[in-house]
């Protein structure tokens, strides 16, 4: 019953504005007891003319708004309402007093009758909020029917073309901006009067009447029949074509079933979920329009704390101002007698250097005294050694220089990582230069020690490098004095065995040719040359 009156009221809204010529939003009362009798009488409910003077004995004085009178439209009309008054003469009779004031004087596409039916598809489809609209989402649904019952296609972006250009300051549009879309042809293009007066009609039937099909107009010959069999009579029904009598067929099943359930039409409870969804996307829109005041709220509070926080920061760096400006000066005495020191320092490792110059130069004079004995050693080995031993030398040396040039480019590298890093350490703040003397103090120490690693393995490279020299000039000496030799011994050799008997033992095989001694004599030479090496 909820459902019917909020129906019904819609309508008579409609008419109450209507009466409101000057817009001041009330009524003469001469023109509410006119209404209530037409409404109790389209209504079927009992008229009290006594009722209605005695409701508003106080309102003499002037006419009635609309709030006035709802009290008694519900209680002397409305809760007496039953559900057996004819709808569409109760339409009509609200339309007949709304329609000369408010129906569009451009000339329409639709008929007066067709714009009344869909004044009533309007009240169906609109929100149950005054004044009257039928949002976007409900316009869209009533123009696909209606472009379904026409049998064209729907154009989507045409629609959405004419959402972009809705009025931006309203939330719909009312009963007669509605009538005015429909009638002046804008989504019906190519259709023509009648129709478009047919789909208006089948979709009344279908969303007011709650008619899903009618029965064609007698034709001569039938085609497509089909027959519904009840408990006293049966009927013949013939269809235009086969799609249609399934259609029928459809909606004779579909409405025997929402009987038997109870349900409401499809297009009743469709347009009940709606109205459910848009509530839903109102509460949650409400919801986070509060929820977004909450936040601007909080936000005000964030920044008046943050002012505060401001201030007490201004004020803490003003301290900081000035613990800054002591802490400099104290800074500025600390780096001259830092610097007091550090030239001190520099004199000290000026000394040491001298040192260590005198020092490299003794070991200068060490290793030359080493270099001679070693070459006296070498003279004293035999050619044949002298060669094998000087190739794998020069071999030796070549390592040795290439690790020394790897380690001194490391060590240097190094340096200049802790040369950095000391002049890195001197520019530090105050808090950091105890532990930063002893840090400098400690890789002073690790530096003298690399720059005397350094300075030696620039001697062992220089030593290699006259080595290496001294190895390849011995090399050369060696050679000569081995071809030297292989000469003389090949000559001697040929003299001795003209009278010499051969050997019967197996002789050594050299470079240049048979040994002039034999296996037992070299394995004794060895012997001798390991044991002088061993002593020395």
């Amino acid at each position: 019953m909820g459902g019917l009156k909020d129906q019904l009221l819609k309508a008579i809204w409609h008419a109450f504005t209507a009466l409101d010529l000057d817009h001041s939003g009330k009524v003469s009362k001469s023109q509410l007891k006119v209404l209530s009798h037409n409404l109790c009488t389209v209504l079927k409910v009992p008229h009290d003319p006594v009722a209605l003077e005695e409701h508003f004995r106080d309102d003499d004085e002037g006419p009635v708004s609309n709030q006035g009178y709802m009290p008694y439209l519900n209680k002397f009309i409305l809760e007496k309402v039953q559900d057996n008054f004819d709808k569409i003469e109760f339409n009509r009779m609200c339309w007949t007093l709304c329609v000369k004031k408010n129906l569009t004087k451009s000339p329409l596409l639709i008929t007066e009758e067709d714009a009344f039916k869909v004044w009533v598809i309007f009240n169906f489809l609109s929100e149950d909020k005054y004044p009257l609209i039928i949002v976007p989402e409900e316009i869209e649904y009533l123009l696909k029917k209606l472009t379904e019952a026409m049998g064209g296609g729907w154009q989507q972006e045409q629609f959405e073309h004419y959402k972009v250009n809705f009025d931006d300051s309203k939330d719909g549009l009312s009963a007669w901006e509605l009538i005015e879309l429909i009638g002046n042809g804008q989504f019906s293009k190519g259709m023509d009067r009648q129709t478009v007066s047919m789909a208006i009609n089948e979709v009344f039937n279908e969303l007011i009447l709650d008619v899903l099909k009618q029965s064609l107009p007698d034709k001569d010959g039938k085609k497509c029949l089909f027959l519904v069999k009840c408990f006293d009579k049966t009927f013949e029904i013939s269809a235009s074509d086969k799609k249609k009598k399934q259609e029928w067929i459809q909606a004779i099943h579909s409405t025997i079933h929402l009987l038997k359930l109870g349900s409401p039409p499809p297009h009743k409870e469709a347009r009940q979920r709606r109205k459910e969804l848009r509530k839903k996307l109102l509460a949650e829109q409400e919801e986070l329009e509060r929820q977004m005041k909450e936040l601007q709220a909080a936000n005000e509070n964030k920044q008046q704390e943050l002012e505060a926080v401001r201030k007490k920061l201004e004020e803490a760096a003003s301290r900081a101002a000035e613990e800054e400006k002591k802490r400099l000066q104290t800074q500025v005495e600390l780096q001259a007698r830092f610097n007091t020191e550090l030239e001190r320092e520099k004199l000290i490792r000026q000394q040491m250097e001298e040192q260590v110059a005198q020092k490299s130069s003794e070991l200068e004079q060490y290793l030359q005294r080493v270099r001679e004995l070693e070459d006296m050693y070498l003279k004293l080995q035999e050619a044949l050694e002298d060669e094998r031993q000087a190739r794998q030398d020069e071999e030796t040396v070549r390592k040795l220089q290439a690790r020394l040039l790897e380690e001194e480019s490391s060590k240097r590298a190094e340096l200049e990582k802790w040369h950095l890093e000391q002049q890195q350490a001197i520019q530090t703040t105050e808090a950091e230069k105890q532990a930063l003397e002893d840090q400098r103090a400690m890789k002073e120490q690790a530096l003298q020690e690399a720059m005397e690693q350094l300075r030696r393995l620039e001697l062992e490279r220089k030593q290699a490098l006259e080595q290496y020299e001294g190895v390849k000039k011995k090399l050369e000496m060696a050679t000569n004095k081995t071809k030297s030799w292989k000469d003389k011994v090949a000559q001697h050799e040929g003299l001795i065995r003209l009278i010499e008997p051969g050997s019967k033992k197996p002789h050594l095989i050299t470079n240049w040719g048979p040994a002039a001694f034999t296996q037992a004599e070299l394995e004794e030479r060895e012997k001798s040359w390991k044991g002088k090496k061993t002593t020395e």
